[in-house]
């Protein structure tokens, strides 16, 4: 029996040779089972309550592959893994069925406007796991370096926030990964997120895409934005009548920040 374990940081594996004739063919299998099972239990640390029924005539070998945190964000990139967690929030992060409250964005850099939009998000939600995502693969740029990473990672745990780092630039994919998840985002977003343009001129591409992050049980928290020079909300947005109610609004009076992280680099100078 060959067994591979891989977490983002680590990766186990073990090969176990039985020994002829000690057991049945049932037998074997419920074994094979079992130390399947404990592998997946210890990997997402839950108790396992498992005996083996190793004997020491069992050949048992096993070999731990570590992996440092920029090897982690290489494979990240490559594709090799699907997302990393930095949990700076104090609650712990967890990818059972606890609702996370998610903003996405570019993050460069992290302003007050993001801190704030995600904490209106939350209280909108009753509640859930607050958390950002940045995406080391972007749809219509180059990837983010490893050093490029880590300098906007360093951001988020000056302030305490958690934030996510995935290889997923587009939301079907993201709300594949954390199913269930509320997506907050701003208008200018949403706008995109229907426009047949990029589902290449398909309006029923379009439909049948957003219609599977609906399956998921995703939703979307929309915040005012400045389109063009004009702040416009969600009810501004034509939206497709079959995906109105996975769309919710956040009020201005809860949430208005005109400020962008564009104008902001534009103030700084860089």
């Amino acid at each position: 029996m060959h067994m591979s374990t891989r977490l983002s940081n680590r990766r186990w594996v073990s090969t176990i040779t039985l020994s002829k004739g000690l057991r049945t063919r049932e037998q074997e299998e419920i074994l094979s089972s079992h130390l399947l099972l404990e592998a997946i239990a210890s990997a997402c640390k839950v108790p396992g309550t498992f005996v083996s029924d190793l004997t020491r005539s069992d050949l048992l070998e096993e070999c731990e592959t570590l992996f440092s945190e920029d090897e982690e964000l290489e494979q990240l990139i490559s594709g090799e893994v699907c997302f990393k967690v930095y949990p700076f929030l104090r609650e712990t992060f967890t990818t059972d069925a606890e609702r996370k409250i998610i903003l996405s964005g570019s993050f460069n850099p992290l302003h007050d406007g993001h801190v704030k939009l995600l904490e209106v998000a939350t209280s909108i939600c009753g509640g859930g796991y607050p958390c950002f995502e940045l995406s080391a693969v972007n749809a219509d740029k180059p990837p983010l370096s490893v050093s490029q990473i880590k300098d906007r990672v360093e951001q988020f745990k000056k302030v305490g926030k958690s934030v996510i780092i995935s290889n997923q630039p587009y939301f079907y994919k993201k709300a594949e990964l954390f199913p269930g998840s509320a997506f907050v985002i701003g208008a200018d977003t949403a706008v995109r997120l229907i426009d047949p343009k990029y589902y290449d001129g398909d309006y029923k591409k379009m439909l049948e895409i957003l219609l599977r992050i609906k399956n998921t049980g995703a939703t979307f928290l929309v915040g005012g934005r400045n389109i063009n020079g004009v702040f416009k909300v969600l009810e501004d947005v034509e939206i497709p009548q079959e995906l109105r109610d996975m769309f919710i609004s956040i009020p201005a009076d809860k949430f208005r920040m005109d400020i962008s992280s564009t104008q902001i680099r534009k103030q700084l100078g860089i």
